[in-house]
């Protein structure tokens, strides 16, 4: 994305705190090609648990299959952490794109995600979300 070189600036800087409340960014090491990566995203942190969602048909999310050591930039600090990306767990990507949709729930709208009265999102249509998405589970150091 052309914008991701701005972003990643923007959360390395002093200004961070205008993004870095709900994007961070992830660097890992290639699991083929053994360089170094950085990639902006957004997340949503439940206590030590902060969970990333990524589309199937981008890449990067695939070094991290199996589990992978990462550092995170988040909220102006470098983290070392633990990350795993799920393809096909269902109930783990239930959970972390539910917690996704209660913290962004416009964003959760625009990608089809209704909720009911009680603004619990409807779990028929986070399933069928879920088989469209990667959840990407770090685990932050106690």
């Amino acid at each position: 994305m052309w914008y991701n070189p701005l972003i990643t600036w923007f959360l390395r800087s002093p200004l961070h705190s205008l993004l870095s409340l709900n994007m961070m960014l992830i660097t890992y090491t290639g699991s083929k090609s053994g360089q170094v990566f950085t990639v902006p995203v957004s997340y949503v942190r439940e206590e030590n648990t902060i969970w990333v969602i990524s589309m199937r048909k981008r890449t990067w999310w695939r070094s991290l299959r199996g589990g992978a050591p990462i550092t995170l930039r988040l909220r102006g600090k470098d983290i070392a952490a633990q990350a795993e990306a799920f393809a096909d767990d269902l109930p783990t990507k239930i959970t972390g794109l539910t917690a996704y949709a209660k913290e962004f729930p416009d964003v959760a709208k625009e990608i089809g995600i209704r909720f009911d009265l009680n603004k619990e999102p409807l779990i028929d249509d986070i399933k069928r979300e879920a088989d469209k998405r990667i959840l990407i589970r770090i685990q932050l150091p106690d």
